[in-house]
């Protein structure tokens, strides 16, 4: 008599044969139909994996959300900075431009112009301001040791600056001739009028020419400049224009308010007369 345990595992091993040949049967190489049971479980599955795939791409997209959140806030900061940064180098290389033109403009000055009439001038940045005058005095970066003594005349390609009337080894302090303490003997450039152009007081940047003959004509838009005579200014230097005329309060003279050529708030460069030579022919 077969005890009832052994008769448990043979008919589960029976079962589980049948399933196995059941299986190589449906699963046979070249079969083509499917049973309706195959077809029920297929469609059944399908439909889980359906479920369970729009479920996992749900959940993927819930805890990825976050995640993604925090690497856009990250790239905009990334590229935020990157803008910033090109902005920086734009404004950089815009300066470096126009100190180039500012530059440019001073070397073609001193071979061309300046050559011409034998003067020798030395570049110099102006690296300070006097701001208790109203700006009447400037520092630039050539002292001493660059041959920069006092009295020098510092000038510009657009017309006068100031003298130089103190230095040290390595910078040199300038005088503006916008200052009241400033005179310059000048010329009417095309009539030969003379006269002296003075700073005004309290008023930054302006200038006027008194002691001008009052027999001799002075109208707005003529040309003022250095006359060299009885100066420490080279001679032909361009000051500004006459803007307008009035006589003096003894009626002895004419007085004239003058524009000067040089945008004094706005000096970064400038040139030093260091010597006069011979002019080149």
């Amino acid at each position: 008599m077969i005890p009832l345990t052994s008769g448990k595992r043979l008919f589960f091993l029976v079962i589980l044969l049948v399933l196995v040949l059941y299986v190589m049967r449906v699963t046979a190489f070249g079969r083509v139909g499917a049973t309706p049971l195959e077809g029920t479980l297929v469609d059944t599955f399908a439909a889980l994996e359906q479920v369970a795939t729009q479920l996992g791409w749900g959940v993927r997209d819930v805890f990825g959300f976050p995640l993604s959140l925090v690497t856009a806030a990250r790239r905009a900061n990334e590229l935020s900075e990157r803008v910033a940064r090109l902005e920086g180098e734009l404004e950089q290389a815009k300066e470096y431009r126009l100190e180039n033109e500012r530059l440019k403009k001073l070397l073609d000055f001193k071979s061309g112009p300046a050559a011409a009439s034998g003067l020798e001038v030395t570049a110099a940045a102006v690296v300070g301001r006097d701001p208790g005058n109203w700006f009447s005095t400037i520092t630039i970066n050539k002292g001493r040791a660059q041959g920069i003594r006092e009295n020098m005349t510092v000038l510009t390609p657009r017309g006068l600056v100031g003298r130089v009337i103190a230095t040290t080894d390595r910078t040199a302090t300038v005088l503006l001739i916008t200052d009241p303490r400033s005179a310059v003997s000048a010329l009417i450039q095309d009539s030969r009028t003379p006269g002296l152009v003075e700073g005004s007081a309290g008023g930054a940047g302006s200038l006027h020419m008194i002691h001008i003959p009052n027999d001799l004509p002075v109208r707005p838009g003529q040309v003022v400049v250095t006359s060299g005579t009885g100066s420490i200014f080279a001679k032909g230097v361009p000051i500004g224009e006459i803007a307008d005329v009035k006589r003096d309060p003894t009626g002895l003279f004419f007085e004239a308010s003058v524009r000067p050529f040089v945008d004094f708030n706005r000096l970064e460069e400038v040139l030093v007369i260091t010597g006069v030579r011979s002019p080149v022919p």
